[in-house]
């Protein structure tokens, strides 16, 4: 059953600490991730095969990681202390980055900062939904969404200003993503409190049967999940368009930022509205929006039109990610909550991995195009199944 309507009622302390923790570890991923397409194909020489493989396996080590803390999570009873360690891993290795002079070590910072990501993931997902009434968690999803890409604006703007301070010198760059880091740690430890969890807990080893209580409505989220991941590529292919079509390298991070303001902006309006409507408009407009983005992105000719596309991007991401996650907190039962956030994770990495290799390949061996028209592709035919599909009591298609 869709929740009732949100009420005028202030989210808890924590999960604005959590937003937070998200703001300053964002901040220093994207002051990383901002720089890093430059990084491996001016400096290091990659291609663009290489970079998909680079951020596929990246992303997608990350999402399957979530299976197991998640399931953990859930059989410990503890989401903090693995919320802790996965974010206390990935300030660890923030400066293996600027130490690294080959792809090698570039994708082993990447896996070993990701593995932190995947880490965290599931736990801190489902302890934003233990800390939330029902009736709040889209707009509870949807504020540690926005402050998450308020971070992933400010990461590339301090970029920016640090490669005009240091003349495009990236390694000294990227050392400053250590602080904000180890901010994000103090945070989380300091700001935020578990509360009691009362359900039983998950068995181990984790069970077929526990697996199926997850339910129809649930797998159709995931799919749903993993649909959208194989039309969004990694957003580095934003940035190597936008430099190819002429963006100087000290502008890159701006890419980043400029997609992550519009999804910053667009997150938490958009978790509200899931509460009062559902969430079948919001991803149905979300897909419309992203085939807009990947045609500007593929047939755009100048900077303003790359732009557009970017900016289409982001309002794409506000109008889905936050919404997918409720979804998953309000199909899944509360004792699996941190699996069934893990599963989700580990069905979008393989998802991403797959995204990620196929549109370098797509850019290596026909052109930068046809990348964006193979998303637009993959988006529209989202669209129809689920414009065909009927509407579930969750509010999303196909949930029953």
């Amino acid at each position: 059953m869709r929740a009732a309507p949100t009420t005028d009622r202030s989210l808890p302390r924590a999960v604005w600490a959590l937003g937070l923790t998200s703001l300053l570890m964002d901040t220093s991923s994207e002051l990383i991730h901002g720089l890093l397409p430059v990084f491996l194909v001016v400096t290091l020489g990659a291609s663009a095969t290489a970079l998909g493989v680079v951020e596929g396996i990246a992303e997608a080590t990350a999402q399957i990681t979530r299976v197991f803390s998640g399931w953990l999570s859930d059989m410990l009873g503890q989401r903090k202390a693995l919320t802790v360690a996965g974010y206390g891993l990935a300030a660890i290795t923030k400066p293996l980055f600027p130490l690294a002079n080959s792809i090698a070590l570039v994708l082993l910072a990447r896996f070993l900062d990701r593995i932190g990501k995947g880490i965290r993931g599931a736990p801190r997902d489902a302890l934003v939904a233990d800390l939330t009434p029902a009736d709040q968690r889209g707009a509870a999803f949807g504020l540690r969404q926005s402050l998450d890409t308020v971070g992933a604006t400010l990461g590339p703007a301090v970029a920016i200003a640090l490669m005009y301070l240091f003349n495009d010198d990236i390694r000294s760059v990227l050392w400053f993503a250590v602080i904000p880091a180890v901010l994000a740690v103090i945070v989380l430890v300091v700001g935020v409190k578990e509360p009691a969890h009362k359900q039983a807990k998950a068995r181990a080893p984790l069970q077929a049967k526990d697996v199926k209580q997850l339910g129809s409505a649930y797998w159709f989220v995931a799919v749903a999940g993993a649909v959208f991941t194989l039309a969004r590529f990694s957003e580095a292919f934003l940035v190597i368009r936008a430099t190819d079509q002429g963006l100087a390298l000290a502008w890159a991070p701006a890419v980043i930022g400029a997609m992550s303001l519009v999804y910053a902006a667009s997150a938490y309006p958009a978790g509200r509205l899931q509460d009062k409507i559902g969430a079948r408009p919001l991803l149905l407009c979300g897909l419309l929006v992203l085939i807009a983005a990947d045609l500007a992105l593929a047939f755009g000719s100048t900077l303003i039109a790359i732009f557009i596309g970017i900016g289409l991007w982001g309002l794409h991401m506000g109008l889905t990610q936050g919404v997918l996650a409720a979804l998953i907190s309000a199909t899944a039962p509360d004792r699996l909550r941190g699996t069934a956030f893990g599963l989700f994770g580990l069905v979008t990495g393989l998802a991403a991995l797959v995204a990620s290799v196929l549109a370098g390949l797509l850019w290596d061996r026909i052109g930068a195009p046809a990348t964006f028209v193979a998303g637009a592709g993959f988006a529209a035919a989202a669209f129809i199944a689920f414009l065909l599909l009927k509407r579930g009591p969750n509010g999303v298609p196909g949930s029953a």
